[in-house]
């Protein structure tokens, strides 16, 4: 492709907006996707017998699977064109979904989900270079805003969404609902969607076939060691060691190849661009942020507070009010706050949020859970979409697909590593407060030894005995004690995701080629 296609400018036919909806409807059915059966976790179990640990295959096949098809985005673009690769995608992520919901065992729904992942993989950066290339100026910046929105958003509606189906008819419509939404965007796409030179259908182009290889040698035993590794109890167990050394052998081999060969499925030229470097970074850590907290927010409420599917996810539902509520600023604002200021805004926002959930205890009302998620929702708006478009603002048209692919596979990496490790971050705080916990129970604390001996009073009756009576209070106590301890543990978490999007606000200030909104 020569130096003049590149960088020709390119108009498309269509009105620009009509060009666009069919790919942000499509990224919206794709980001929802991914905690959508969050809240449907316990039900699914439930209905295969499986573990809740089991269960969680369920989102990380997804995310893994996303992962592995997203640096292969730029050959099939170049090879189908990018608008028949993303029909197609969007067709085999349509089938998939009828798959889940007619599968028949726990093994059947993971395929199914990674089949999912697979043909849903390719949307979200095909949005993204789609909002770059269409539009400029303003105009690309209100579609990046649109872009941004409904990548934050989706997330935040998928449990509410998925709460309310499993709760007034079955998990199984949680997939079904995909169906309709599916063919409605093939339908727009094929009517509306247009390639412009660089990413038409080209001949001789090949793949990287030992590049796609490694990246699945590194990416799938690197998902099994995260989800398996807290039951196996990490590096003393020999599966886990031995699927680490596999990983890290494919991550070496494939950035090798991908530095080495001459049609790599990425090409890492764009991470000398350190506003791309420094961007992605950034935002690795938002999205694991972002995906892990709407994992376990779900599950305390549910575990921890008493709430069903629907309501658990009703409380995460201030997220999107205030994604919709700094979406609306960030327009009215005009050019009057730079990017670089709303990224610190954003940041510090997730940081408060993320702490004022921190401070969660079992005696709470609905207000303690919907002010911080509301500041949470702020900055996430507020943080990723400058984030993501001083990222990429400095990078070629050409470079847009490519760019983006790499940009969302790392994303998808931290996101689905985010969701995997904070189930054993909780495991792993709930052990350390309950050994800081247990100290306490003893016959020297008098404060323990009242509230034993009150327990066993009102025992007595049940019991038949002082003796029986002060062992169910004991019993009562300790199953008091695991409940506290689980509580800290989440709190915990909550508070290491504010302190690390603290750790991020010196970054923003190495982001360059500063501009106002």
């Amino acid at each position: 492709m020569s130096e003049e296609i590149q960088q020709q400018e390119w108009t498309p036919s269509v009105n620009p907006w009509l060009l666009i909806f069919p790919v942000m409807l499509a990224t919206f059915m794709y980001a929802l996707d991914e905690t959508v059966a969050n809240v449907a976790l316990p039900h699914i179990a439930g209905t295969y017998s499986v573990s809740s640990q089991e269960s969680i295959w369920v989102l990380t096949s997804y995310l893994m699977a996303s992962s592995i098809v997203i640096p292969m985005i730029d050959f099939f673009c170049k090879y189908l064109g990018r608008k028949n690769f993303f029909m197609l995608g969007v067709f085999i992520f349509t089938i998939a979904s009828f798959l889940c919901g007619i599968s028949s065992s726990i093994g059947m729904i993971v395929i199914a989900r990674a089949l999912q992942g697979f043909g849903g993989g390719c949307l979200m950066p095909m949005a993204q270079a789609v909002c770059m290339e269409t539009f400029s100026g303003e105009a690309r910046n209100k579609a990046m805003a649109i872009f941004g929105l409904v990548v934050i958003v989706a997330p935040i509606l998928g449990p509410v969404m998925g709460g309310w189906i499993t709760e007034n008819w079955s998990w199984p419509y949680i997939f079904f609902i995909n169906v309709p939404v599916g063919f409605l965007c093939i339908a727009l796409a094929k009517k509306f969607l247009e390639d412009p030179p660089y990413a038409k259908k080209q001949t001789n182009i090949h793949l990287d076939k030992f590049g796609f290889l490694w990246l699945c040698v590194w990416l799938i035993p690197l998902q099994i060691v995260f989800d398996k590794g807290n039951d196996s109890d990490w590096f003393s167990s020999p599966f886990i060691c031995w699927l680490s050394v596999i990983a890290l052998i494919g991550a070496v081999l494939f950035f090798y190849t991908q530095i080495k060969g001459k049609n790599p499925l990425v090409k890492l030229d764009v991470l000398k661009d350190t506003n791309y470097l420094f961007g992605t970074g950034m935002l690795i850590l938002v999205n694991a942020v972002l995906l892990a907290s709407l994992a376990i927010l779900p599950q305390m409420l549910q575990y921890m507070l008493g709430y069903d599917s629907f309501l658990s996810g009703l409380a995460i539902m201030p997220r999107g009010l205030g994604a919709f509520v700094a979406l609306s600023i960030f327009g009215c604002l005009g050019g009057k706050i730079t990017y670089r200021t709303y990224g610190i805004i954003g940041l510090s926002c997730l940081g408060i949020g993320g702490w004022m959930l921190g401070l969660l205890n079992l005696q709470i009302n609905p207000m303690n859970i919907a002010i911080p998620n509301f500041i949470f929702g702020l900055g996430l708006v507020f943080s990723f979409m400058p984030i993501t478009t001083l990222s990429c603002i400095t990078l070629r048209n050409d470079q847009m697909t490519n760019a983006s692919g790499l940009q969302n596979l790392l994303k998808t990496i931290g996101g689905a590593i985010g969701t995997s490790l904070v189930a054993t971050m909780i495991s792993r705080f709930s052990q350390i407060h309950q050994h800081g916990l247990v100290k306490s129970m003893s016959d020297l604390n008098p404060i323990f030894v009242d509230r034993l001996n009150m327990y066993a009073g009102s025992l007595m009756h049940q019991a038949g005995d002082m003796i029986n009576a002060t062992h169910l209070a004991g019993k009562l106590m300790y199953n008091q004690l695991l409940q506290q301890s689980t509580l800290c543990a989440y709190m915990t978490t909550f508070k290491i995701f504010a302190i690390a999007c603290f750790i991020l606000l010196p970054f923003m200030f190495l982001l360059k080629g500063e501009q106002k909104k």
